[in-house]
Parts: structure tokens; sequence; C-alpha cells
């Protein structure tokens, strides 16, 4: 590669060779390029599409309805329970919450490798240079010591003639959309979590405004039998009995406490925010949000098109087909065009100098003859892999099925329970009004008493659970229905943290 910068008149003789090089190259470089978009091995991909049945399993007999579920709604599907708070508590989760910005980075990540692959359908461009100072061995005939000076530019094109970058691109923009949907999913599951923990913290409330409310009675109970005791209308049991109920009513109280204090803390770092910074904002108490008359479930293929697992199950599926066809093309002949110029000289002095210039222009091909197998092995894998995202695929489709079917029975079940218990309570403060009158007329026991208000507490409790519930449940409907998501055009990209 080194020219003799000593040889007079190399000059015009190298440019013409150049010429005629660069007049053989382009029409090759024409040529390949057209070669480049004609093959392109390995299966193509086409689309799947979930096996849906017509209609829902579960009976549509709790406020739900089968008519189409509006897109713009089901994104902001919170709104529904009419609570200003959870409206802003959910907006600010899109903001602060780490889980979120996570996932926003493996898009990035994604989309910067689809980037790389795409790089490789072009040419590639690099320059450098070196000084080098060398002594060869005086027992091999050639003492002394040399020294090469060298800069140049070295070009290199691997034309996609059988459409290995092509199927890599492929592959990467299928893993960019599965990203997507991966996000989506981080942000359906999200914001349910928001509305769950905001529920069970207004539950928890309502179940310790409950308890309070039952301690008062109780405490009544105590006194007055305390009073009586020691008048001698009655005896120590019935004082010991209205305490046990009232000690065991406020052991009560601390329990209930620690469950508000554990929801708040998670809702506070579901906002990306310190556990107890949510504290001051939640403490005063507000009821459990009630659920909407009318829910709008659609029919299944509706909700398997738009459930963000199903959707990342079916691009993984797209990115791992085009991967075969990357593979394949392993078995084929790669073509490169190659090409470098560049100056080399023995002195600094001579390295300027246009007799000094170096260049190599031509095609280069290589072609796998024998590797035992290992690129047929290769597709063999792929394939296998291929075979496992279908399954995955189908296992994804089947468990969404379950999961809206599962939400659709708990969401009608509990409003039942939630009806049946306030009837019973409705029933049980009767029953105490009735047992406390008897009581103080001396027709009763006061165990009768006592039994009547545990009964009523038991309900209570059980009614602001059951209440609770019904939203929990509503939550989990439209978990599973897929809401909370929309295109992330439309939404305001969250914050990042500042640099200290």
């Amino acid at each position: 590669m080194t020219s003799n910068p000593r040889v007079p008149g190399a000059g015009g003789c190298g440019v013409e060779r150049l010429r005629r090089s660069a007049r053989l190259l382009v029409p090759a470089c024409v040529a390949a390029a057209m070669l480049s978009g004609c093959f392109t091995v390995g299966p193509d991909y086409t689309k799947v599409k979930p096996q849906a049945p017509k209609a829902w399993h579960a009976g549509l007999d709790a406020g739900e309805t089968s008519r189409t579920v509006d897109p713009a709604k089901l994104a902001r599907w919170w709104t529904v329970l009419g609570d200003p708070e959870l409206t802003s508590l959910e907006a600010q989760a899109v903001e602060g919450n780490l889980d979120f910005r996570q996932a926003l980075a493996r898009v990035r990540e994604a989309r910067a490798a689809l980037g790389i692959e795409k790089a490789g359908l072009y040419p590639a461009l690099d320059s450098g240079g070196e000084a080098i100072k060398q002594r060869a061995s005086e027992n091999a005939g050639m003492a002394g010591e040399s020294r090469l000076y060298d800069v140049g530019f070295d070009a290199g094109w691997e034309l996609d003639i059988f459409g290995g970058v092509r199927r890599s691109i492929e592959a990467a923009s299928a893993g960019l959309a599965a990203m997507h949907e991966d996000l989506r999913d981080v942000l359906v599951s999200l914001e349910a979590e928001v509305a769950r923990n905001y529920v069970e913290v207004r539950t928890y409330q309502a179940r310790l405004a409950a308890a309070r409310a039952n301690l008062q009675v109780q405490q009544k109970s105590y006194d007055l039998n305390l009073s009586r005791f020691k008048s001698g209308l009655i005896d120590e049991l019935a004082v010991q009995q209205s305490l046990q109920a009232l000690e065991s009513t406020r052991a009560l109280i601390p329990s209930l406490k620690t469950g508000l204090a554990g929801a708040e803390n998670r809702l506070a770092v579901l906002l990306g925010r310190t556990p107890g910074s949510l504290d001051a904002k939640l403490s005063p108490a507000r009821p459990i949000p009630a659920p909407p008359i009318t829910v709008a479930v659609g029919i299944p293929a509706g909700t398997l098109r738009r459930r963000p697992d199903v959707r990342r199950a079916e691009r993984l599926l797209a990115a791992q087909t085009a991967e075969i066809g990357v593979a394949t093309a392993d078995l084929y002949p790669k073509l490169r065009l190659l090409g470098s110029i560049g100056l080399e000289s023995l002195s600094t002095g001579n390295l300027w100098q246009w007799v000094s210039r170096t260049y190599r222009i031509g095609p280069s091909f290589s072609w796998p003859i024998f590797h035992a197998g290992a690129i047929r092995r290769n597709i063999e894998v792929q394939t296998a892999r291929q075979e496992q995202a279908l399954i995955a695929y189908e296992k994804t489709v089947l468990a969404a099925q379950e999961d809206v079917e599962n939400a659709l029975v708990a969401y009608a079940k509990s409003q039942r329970r939630r009806d049946a218990l306030t009837r019973a309570e409705t029933a049980a403060e009767r029953t105490v009004v009735l047992a406390e009158d008897q009581y103080r007329a001396g027709l009763i026991d006061f165990t009768t008493v006592l039994d009547a208000q545990r009964t009523l507490q038991s309900l209570q409790d059980g009614l602001a659970s059951s209440e609770g519930a019904v939203i929990l449940n509503l939550v989990r409907l439209y978990k599973a229905l897929g809401g909370g998501w929309t295109p992330m055009t439309s939404r305001k990209a969250p914050r990042r943290p500042k640099k200290k």
C-alpha cells in the first residue's frame, strides 16, 4: 500500500487509475443497491388476532352494559367516581411515579437500539492515523531503524442483499412498539393502584368512624351499668360484660389506624414522594366514592385489542418472527464495498506531498462454507423462540379474558353483598334500640343488649368494608378492560429530576 515518494511522474498515472477504479465501482454499487431490495429471506410476519367470544360469560346484571366503550372516557375512568381528590392524585402519579419514568427510559433505549440497527443500511466512514518507529533484527538481515507515518480515511458498506439488516430493523421496530405497550401497561397498573390505595384510605376512615361511634355507645352502656351496679340495681356481671365490649372496640382502633397509615404511605410512594407526605392532605375524612349507575364494558374482542399486555405480546411475536430472517441471512454471501484513501510516508516532511497518496477500492465478499451446522441450528433456535412467543401470546389472551370475567363477577357480587349488609345494618340498629329500651325497663338482661351491640358493630364495619370493596372491584374491572392509557402525544411527559 505504500507509494514510493521518489518515483517522479507517478501522480498522473495514480489519478488515472483512481478514475478507472471509480468508473468500475459506481455501476457495481448501483447494481448491488438494486439487488439489496430484491431479496428478504425468512418468514414474513402475518399479524395474529386474538380469538374472543362474542359476549362475556359473566352476566351483565349489576349496572354493566355491553355498549361500545368510549376510549376517551375509559382513558380517564376514575372521573366517573366524581372525586376531585382522586383525580388530582392520578395526575400527580403520572408526573412523579418512578416505575413510569423507568418505563419511559426503556422506550428511549428501544428507540436508540432501532437507530443502531438502521445505521447498518448505510456506509460507514472512519478516519485514523499512526506514527510508527520500528527496528528490524540484524540476524534477519534487515538491520536498522525506520519510521512510518500514515493518515487517511476508510469506508465500508455491507449491501443488504438478502435482507438480514432489514429483518433486524423489523425486529427492533417491533421491540420498540412492545416497549410502548409496556409503558401503557405500567400506566394502567399505576392509575389502578392509585385509585385502589385511595379507596382503601377512605375505607379505613369509614371503619374508624364506625368504630369510634360504637365506642361512644359502649361507653354510655358501661357508665349506665356501673351507675346501676353502684345503686344495687344490677349485679357486677353486666358491668364486666359492658367493659369487655368497650375495650374490645378500643383495641380495634389501633389496627385500623395502622392500616390507614399503610395505605397513605403506599399512595405517597406511588406518587414518587416520601412516606407520610400525604398525611395532612388525606387526614380530613371523606366518604368512600360511589360507583356509577352503569359501566360500559363493551365486547371481548374490543377489550383484547385495547389491553396493553395483549398488544405487547403480539409485538414480541412479530419481533421474534423477524429474528428468524436475521438468522437465515447468515446462510448467504455478504457483499461489502470497501475503500480507503490516505497519505503514507517514511518522514513527516514528505507526508503531505501528492506522491504520498495511497488508495484502495474494491468489493469483497464472504460466504460461510462450514460451521458444523451452527447457522442452521441458530435458525432452529429462533424458530423455537417464535413458537414460544406465539404460545405466550395465546396465554396472555386467555389470561386477559379470565381477568375481565373475574372482575365482572366480583363487581356484581360485591354490590349484592353491600345491599344485603345495608338491610342488615338497618335491622341491627332497630334491634339495639329495642334491646336497650327493654333492658332499661327490666324486661331482659344485659346479655341481649350486648349481643345486639356486637352484631351492629360487626355489620357497620362489614358494611364500610363492603362499600370499599365495591369500588375496589370497579377499579379492578376498569384495569381489566385496559382503561387508563391514551397515546403519549396527548399526555404531558413527566418531569425529569433536576441534576444537582
